[in-house]
């Protein structure tokens, strides 16, 4: 997932409904391009630790166990995750060559190195 940095602060999130307001402001996008089974093995591991321990989520919601076993994405995280993966890819990878985009910094990190490579180097 993309955290967008602009220089008031780090706006984090895909908000596809607000984001040209935010990359309008931002210099730089980090994009969190994490490898797909790595992906789904922490969302599967997140959402099953949140479903058993009965986690308080926002608004006090609880993950839901229909999130093992429901076929829709809309209904379903796990599915969403592995059904949205690829758009996502597509859709920053689009971002990155367009044009309109060029005056932003893309900062694509493949790994978890990478990310905390670029962490260690960011609070310097």
């Amino acid at each position: 997932m993309p955290r967008w940095r602009h220089r008031d602060g780090v706006v984090d999130g895909d908000y596809s409904a607000v984001r040209d307001l935010v990359w309008h402001r931002a210099d730089t996008v980090v994009w969190l391009d994490l490898p797909r089974r790595l992906v789904m093995r922490r969302v599967i591991l997140r959402t099953l630790r949140r479903a058993v321990t009965r986690e308080a989520l926002w608004y006090g919601n609880r993950e839901p166990l229909t999130n093992f076993y429901r076929l829709d994405p809309q209904e379903n995280i796990i599915r969403w995750t592995w059904v949205k993966y690829a758009s996502y890819v597509e859709r920053y990878d689009a971002a990155m060559a367009d044009p309109a985009y060029e005056r932003l910094r893309f900062v694509r990190l493949r790994t978890p190195h990478e990310i905390d490579g670029f962490l260690a180097a960011s609070s310097r």
